[in-house]
């Protein structure tokens, strides 16, 4: 009887293993979808750029640094594409104070990039006022007007580009016509599925698989006490 348990509860465990993995294959096949969107970057002086970890809302940037935003179609999988522009503030802001500006870069992307009917604006760079405490969007308003936002904040429009839209699903033959120039480090933060899903794709995988597991250690466990309780 004792065998025949322990079995049961070896035979749950391996299937909490497969449903994880069944789990984790449905979100990953979930994050080959590609999205068009502004993407947000941060980078320090003679660094290079650096996917940022929360949005131009809430974000700080550091007096004397860089901030990048880059228009493009991205999947989870293959990163974001980052601003082209070498990061770098004494170019964008040559003899001002870096105690008091930050140099903004804004590449609008590809042609590929461009929803129907649209043609990218030309990459631009200004040198931004950076007051105590402002945020990313408050100096990228400064320089970049107007800006474009919907109902949840999300980030759409720069400059007035894209005149509509926001963040949607695109085909995959857009998303592979828009591969050129998109090479960039992945992270979580600004990108439209990172406002969607609180900013990780992976932790909602890990979070499925975490519960699978959980629910079949539990029943196996319970299964072991009552054989025990029985004997």
């Amino acid at each position: 009887m004792r065998a025949r348990t322990r079995g049961l509860a070896v035979a749950l465990t391996a299937a909490a293993a497969l449903a994880s993995q069944a789990a984790l294959a449905g979100v990953a096949s979930a994050d080959d979808t590609a999205y068009r969107y502004w993407s947000f970057w941060e980078a320090a002086e003679g660094g290079g750029w650096t996917y940022a970890q929360e949005g131009p809302g809430t974000a700080r940037p550091d007096a004397g640094g860089l901030i990048g935003f880059r228009f493009a179609v991205s999947t989870e999988a293959d990163g974001q594409a980052q601003p082209r522009a070498e990061a770098d503030f004494a170019a964008v802001c040559a003899d001002e104070d870096p105690a008091g500006h930050v140099a903004v870069v804004v590449d609008f992307g590809t042609e590929a990039d461009a929803p129907a009917g649209e043609e990218p604006p030309q990459p631009r760079t200004a040198c931004a006022e950076l007051p105590d405490g402002a945020t990313a969007a408050e100096a990228l308003a400064s320089v970049a007007e107007p800006l474009r936002y919907d109902a949840g904040a999300l980030l759409c429009g720069i400059a007035g580009y894209p005149e509509t839209g926001c963040g949607e699903a695109v085909s995959a033959d857009e998303a592979s016509g828009s591969s050129s120039g998109s090479s960039g480090s992945s992270g979580s933060g600004s990108s439209a599925r990172a406002a969607s899903d609180g900013g990780n794709g992976t932790s909602t995988a890990f979070g499925v698989v975490a519960g699978i597991t959980a629910v079949a250690v539990l029943v196996a466990a319970a299964l072991v006490h009552g054989r025990r309780r029985g004997d």
